[in-house]
């Protein structure tokens, strides 16, 4: 069934209940409600129920599912075991102030370059007992980690989002087999959006851009009030132990990135190996009694909860969309007007806000290449200029939106609050999109 503009209609309903209520589970359950409701009328349960099961069913769910539930476990023997408190306590003695802990917090986040999950929920909880010292909210802590998270995964080729768009460019004949990687590495200096994020942030730490709205709100309050905007799990709160130093934080975390990385890019492995490593050296080294360090682990999964059903409904959601073409109407709507000069900017600008009000950053750019890619070749437009367009967008949507999986595991990293971290942020990437968009502009016209 054609639905023509009523297509609009559950994402504005997300929009507006998550603007209203402040409340971004609700808000995207509803509008996937409202989307089953316009396809099926009053028996939508069913397909409701069926699409639920499937996307619970999928093995990238499954994925995601036990990656953040383990890494809850992973955060909470770091915090609870001495190790974040030791690392903090170090670096508070090294750094200067509410600045330097903020720079550090970037450096770190363009170091933690393998996947946006890792780098969200790793960064931020790392780095929470430093920048606490400094009476740096939490809005703030998560727009940082934020920034370095998508925007640098894509700038990466070795990244998760590197692998796996280099298989998209693959699969949409625009690269020969094997050579996806080298039009995506040709494609990163086009990569506007991220960028620009990525040397903003920089820029409003050091207050070259001025903290505006409710950034500037949150600063001042946790400056004045003490007032932090934390809203975290108990099992996440950061903790002392006699027996801890700086190889209780170190030692799991490297253990963790090498077998993230080593023999192929695989962040469930490193995850579960990590923990494994965490539970043997806590018990070794006498951190805690054998019984707590597994109520620890069992206290972390269940402080991913939130954020897994967050993930659960967005993906629900995002079928939905594509049920109802959300993405093809869109696409198909601002097709005519595109030109050789135009097309860059159109499709990045496109994109941009069908990834922004979905939710939705790869599958979007899936359903948008079949159709970018033959109008680029027909117009005779830069391909690495596309490719960067495309991807940009999708960069943009996964920072900007309210509920996207990293500004969710970006909040739950740094303990803040996912509608607090997207309003505050949201005008900083709207900056970057912004240049980005006058950037692909100009591309369009020269190139």
């Amino acid at each position: 069934m054609d639905f023509g503009a009523l297509v609009l209609i559950p994402t504005l309903c997300v929009l507006v209940l998550a603007i209203w209520s402040h409340r971004t589970l609700e808000s995207v359950i509803v509008g996937a409600i409202v989307a089953f409701l316009m396809m099926d009328g009053w028996s939508f349960i069913d397909r409701l129920a069926a699409v639920t099961t499937e996307v619970l069913m999928d093995e990238v769910t499954a994925w995601v599912v036990l990656v953040c539930a383990l890494y809850g476990s992973f955060i909470a023997l770091l915090v609870k075991g001495g190790g974040s408190h030791v690392f903090g306590r170090l670096l508070t003695q090294r750094l200067q102030g509410k600045r330097s802990s903020l720079l550090a917090t970037w450096f770190m986040g363009m170091a933690i370059f393998l996947d946006d999950y890792l780098n969200s929920l790793t960064v931020g909880a790392t780095m929470k007992s430093v920048t606490d010292r400094f009476k740096t909210s939490r809005e703030m802590l998560a727009y940082v980690v934020d920034s370095t998270a998508a925007p640098m995964c894509l700038l990466i080729p070795v990244s998760s989002w590197g692998v796996y768009f280099a298989g998209l460019l693959e699969k949409n004949g625009v690269a020969e087999p094997g050579a996806g990687i080298a039009l995506f590495v040709a494609s990163i200096p086009y990569m506007f959006y991220p960028l620009l994020a990525i040397v903003l942030v920089p820029l409003v730490i050091l207050g070259i851009v001025p903290l505006i709205g409710p950034m500037k709100a949150a600063e001042i309050r946790a400056e004045t009030t003490g007032d932090l905007g934390v809203f975290e799990d108990p099992a996440l709160t950061v903790e002392t132990s006699e027996r801890a130093n700086l190889s209780v934080f170190f030692l799991p975390i490297v253990v963790l990135l090498v077998f993230t990385v080593l023999p192929t890019v695989d962040l469930l492995r490193g995850v579960m190996v990590g923990v494994l490593f965490t539970v043997v050296q806590y018990a070794v080294m006498r951190i805690m009694p054998l019984t707590t360090i597994l109520d620890t682990c069992v206290e972390g999964l269940k402080s991913m909860v939130p954020v897994l059903s967050m993930l659960l409904a967005l993906f629900v959601f995002v079928e939905a969309n594509n049920a109802i073409g959300l993405t093809s109407y869109v696409i198909d709507a601002v097709t005519p007007y595109m030109s050789a000069a135009l097309l860059p900017v159109l499709l990045f600008v496109t994109i941009a806000v069908v990834s922004y009000t979905t939710g939705s950053n790869w599958g979007v750019i899936a359903i948008a290449m079949p159709v970018a890619f033959p109008l680029a070749q027909a117009l005779d437009v830069n391909m690495p200029l596309v490719v960067g367009a495309l991807l940009s967008a999708s960069g943009f949507g996964s920072h900007a939106c309210f509920y996207s999986d990293s500004t969710v595991l970006s909040a739950q990293g740094a303990g803040c609050r996912t509608y607090d971290h997207a309003v505050t942020q949201l005008p900083y990437a709207l900056m970057g999109a912004g240049g980005a968009a006058l950037f692909y502009l100009l591309a369009g016209i020269v190139l």
